[in-house]
């Protein structure tokens, strides 16, 4: 996911779609619809002198709504002019089109309750298909089947990893885990948060989830799709903990990124590197919050909760006697010959890690020690998750869990609903006045590596938001950053595989292109619009069109984990809501 070697590009100059820039369309929309009772808009994107547009029935094209457009509207970094075309007062089921007088068309789309359930169910099933050490049976992955690679039961010790335990080029087992991005290794500073936002989605909508099936093998269990899931990752998490002392290797990696090829071919040696207090404390973050999920499961998970709650506390203690161990692989790699050129997600501020994986113990245990290491960093400023910014994640737990700590803690909940409130009350301004009637696009800065996720994690915040103030103006705008994706932005396309009538064909991902299938897998969050262009293909210059659908665009067409993690997030908490709102 982070910046890529020229080499791997070597393989892939024949057979790489041909990077073009985009057309811009005339009216963009939501490709999967709307829902009946929550906000609907459009975008006009051309130049049209009528200020009305009409709503058809389809297939008929019966006239059955009327609306008046946005003045025209520009971003203040772009040229492009936006009108918004809002129906949100048209509430009836059925297909339909845009039309404004002059010959603009939309595509046809729908409104219907439950819109986004395929969309639900397909970005919780991508990280089936991003399984590492497992075979993939046709019966659960259709023509996205395939023989299991990286078995990762022999996983060497990398120099920079040795232990008195545990001496170099000796092996241990970390099988299991998805595999991060586009490419085939594993990292747990990403895994922890892409782990924990499946695991809150569970927590904040656990009577939803137990209805959703995703179509992945399990027991007869009655654990939900989503658990099953993330359990998966969960383990190998716990695998990359060192016993001896508690502390967490960084990632399962080769020494350079495989070629574009399936997994089964890819047989180059596999390490664990370098612990580090970043990996260290996001397990004990997420062990912490599993601990209280799988308590309830003791049947079905015997022993893991138990588990769970001894390795974060191991990892706790290790972090707090290693508190500032940072990965540096280029540091690593002047000390050692088995150079290591993967993505080194580095990261050399940890307050963030401390004040997460301290409300998840302090959520977990109540225990006095957590509550005076988050209390200690609550003066920080508020600000969007990320996999190297993950603070604000504790806050989501302490107000989540705010009816089950001790009294004594409780009146900490209401400073952090304050501060969350004051970001979400911005992204509502840039909801109700941006060109898009979106809360992504209203700064420059939101087209970086990744602004698709950043377009899930401000909803998120948006939820969370909805749900301790029970204000619908915080839903509408986090839909809006949904609607985005779906289509309702600059490019015109589904930013998400096999979603919409124009998606992504040829994502940066190792398994959809060598897999031979013509489909890439389905239920992936490609990065989106990227004004960085780390890459070096010719994009747009305007930055909400920095995207192409080209398999070489590692900088816009990438996929990842934590991408995909807050989309089912979102997907699934609105297919939730929406039923709570239309009564």
């Amino acid at each position: 996911m982070l910046y890529r070697s020229v080499l791997i590009w070597l393989s892939l100059v024949a057979t790489a779609a041909t990077a073009q820039e985009i057309k811009i369309p005339d009216i963009v929309l939501n490709q999967s619809g709307y829902y009946p009772k929550l906000e609907k808009s459009a975008v006009v994107l051309r130049a049209v002198s009528e200020n009305k547009f009409e709503l058809l029935s389809m297939p008929d094209r019966k006239s059955v709504y009327t609306g008046v457009l946005s003045e025209p509207k520009t971003t203040g970094y772009s040229k492009i002019n936006t009108r918004i075309a809002d129906f949100s007062s048209f509430n009836q089921p059925g297909q339909y089109i845009i039309r404004i007088a002059g010959g603009a068309e939309s595509p046809v789309f729908k409104i219907a309750d439950g819109v986004h359930h395929d969309l639900a169910v397909a970005a919780l099933k991508a990280f089936y298909y991003q399984r590492a050490s497992s075979a993939l049976d046709v019966n659960y992955a259709g023509k996205w089947y395939r023989a299991a690679g990286h078995p990762d039961t022999s996983v060497y010790i990398h120099p920079s990893a040795a232990s008195k335990n545990r001496k170099a080029d000796s092996k241990i087992n970390v099988a299991g885990g998805w595999y991060d991005a586009g490419d085939y290794n594993k990292y747990v500073v990403n895994s922890g948060i892409s782990t924990s936002t499946l695991l809150s989605a569970y927590e904040d909508f656990s009577e939803y989830f137990l209805g959703l099936e995703a179509h992945i093998p399990h027991a007869k269990n009655k654990v939900p799709d989503v658990l099953t899931e993330a359990i998966y990752n969960l383990r190998w998490m716990l695998k990359m903990q060192d016993p001896a002392d508690g502390g967490v290797y960084n990632k399962c990696t080769n020494l350079n990124f495989d070629g574009m090829i399936m997994p089964d071919q890819a047989t180059s040696k596999r390490y664990v590197v370098a612990k580090g207090t970043a990996a260290t404390l996001n397990l004990a973050a997420v062990a912490a919050q599993a601990y209280r999920i799988f308590k309830p499961f003791p049947e079905q998970y015997p022993g893991l909760a138990d588990s769970c709650l001894l390795a974060a506390k191991k990892a706790w203690s290790w972090s707090v006697k290693n508190p500032n161990i940072a990965y540096d692989q280029d540091a690593l790699n002047k000390m050692s010959d088995l150079k290591v050129t993967t993505g080194g997600y580095g990261d050399g501020n940890f307050e963030d890690e401390w004040t997460w994986a301290s409300a998840e113990l302090l959520a977990s245990t109540g225990q006095q020690e957590y509550y005076d290491a988050f209390f200690a960093r609550l003066n920080a400023p508020v600000s969007l998750p990320s996999w190297n910014n993950v603070g604000t994640l504790g806050y989501y737990t302490l107000i989540r869990c705010e009816g089950q700590l001790p009294e004594q803690y409780k009146s900490v909940t209401s400073i952090l609903k304050k501060k969350i409130l004051g970001l979400a009350n911005r992204y509502l301004a840039a909801f109700e006045t941006g060109p898009y009637h979106t809360v992504i696009g209203a700064s420059l800065y939101d087209f970086a590596w990744g602004s698709n996720s950043l377009a899930m994690n401000q909803s998120i915040l948006l939820i969370n938001t909805y749900l301790f103030s029970k204000k619908d103006a915080y839903l509408d705008a986090a839909l809006s950053n949904l609607d985005y994706i779906l289509g309702k932005n600059a490019t015109g396309y589904s930013f998400v595989t096999g979603v919409g009538y124009k998606s992504p064909m040829h994502p940066h991902h190792r398994l959809s292109f060598a897999d031979g299938v013509a489909e890439p897998i389905p239920g992936l969050l490609v990065g989106g619009p990227n004004r960085g262009k780390q890459d070096g293909l010719k994009y747009n210059d305007e930055p909400e069109l920095s995207y192409l659908d080209d398999v070489n665009s590692y900088a816009s067409n990438e996929i990842a984990i934590n991408w995909n993690a807050p989309l089912v997030y979102v997907a699934n908490a609105v297919e939730c809501l929406q039923k709570v709102r239309k009564k």
